[in-house]
């Protein structure tokens, strides 16, 4: 990451103490040290005691943070008969059958953010997994996002829902907002992922589970998090 070395982000870097700070200090400190001249996302980063190898060790979910992301998601649903009006009426962005499969396919059409479909569906959204698998936009019925409730699916992802899930190194990633957000609102999502994570834990995880936790924005240095509270609920 060469853009992270430059005079800006080591000012702001030096201004990082080498402790662990409680969520609310840490975001107070991501908002007065920011420099981009845009307003970045703030990320929470975890690095968890598990083995993604093991799917007894997965750790993934989804959870609808209180103050939403900043953005609005535009959402793509692919479903059939009544659900098309169902999914127009609660705001999706796009709707429509197989012909949104095969615009994705033929067109490499992706101006969306999100997509729901239904399970009727998934024989030809099947079909999709090589462009959308890549870039975490495939419908799975573990996310919610393969479902009949097109309806309430889309509400949540325009809600601000998040979905998390493990990386092969055992860290998760997600999104809490923008750094223009009041702090609290900030504390609130960045708290609402971390439990949802926390309560995630699979029953195959031995050891601590949240070995480290860090709160950035975009282009930020990350601040350390204490992660006692984390593994305290656990006990």
């Amino acid at each position: 990451m060469a853009h992270k070395t430059g005079k800006k982000y080591r000012a702001a870097a030096a201004q990082v103490e080498k402790r662990p700070y409680s969520l609310e200090e840490a975001v107070a400190l991501v908002q007065k040290i920011k420099f981009a001249n845009f307003d970045e996302t703030v990320e929470v980063h975890m690095r968890l005691g598990v083995n993604p190898k093991h799917a007894d060790q997965m750790v993934r979910g989804t959870v609808v943070l209180p103050h939403g992301l900043g953005k609005t998601k535009r959402v793509l649903v692919i479903t059939s008969g009544e659900k098309l009006r169902e999914a127009e009426e609660a705001g999706a962005d796009f709707v429509g059958g197989e012909d949104m499969v095969t615009k994705i396919q033929k067109e490499g059409w992706l101006d969306f953010d999100a997509v729901v479909a239904s399970p009727d569906m998934m024989r030809l959204v099947g079909r999709l997994g090589r462009i959308l698998g890549p870039r975490g936009l495939m419908p799975n019925p573990k996310t919610g996002t393969v479902t009949m409730e097109v309806a309430q699916a889309v509400k949540e992802v325009k809600a601000g829902k998040v979905e998390f899930r493990v990386d092969r190194t055992g860290a998760i990633h997600a999104p809490v907002g923008k750094v223009s957000f009041p702090a609290e609102k900030l504390v609130e999502n960045a708290s609402t992922l971390i439990q949802a994570i926390v309560r995630a834990k699979p029953a195959a995880a031995k050891g601590r589970y949240v070995r480290s936790a860090t709160i950035c924005s975009s282009m930020g240095p990350g601040v350390p998090l204490d992660t006692a509270p984390m593994n305290v609920r656990m006990a």
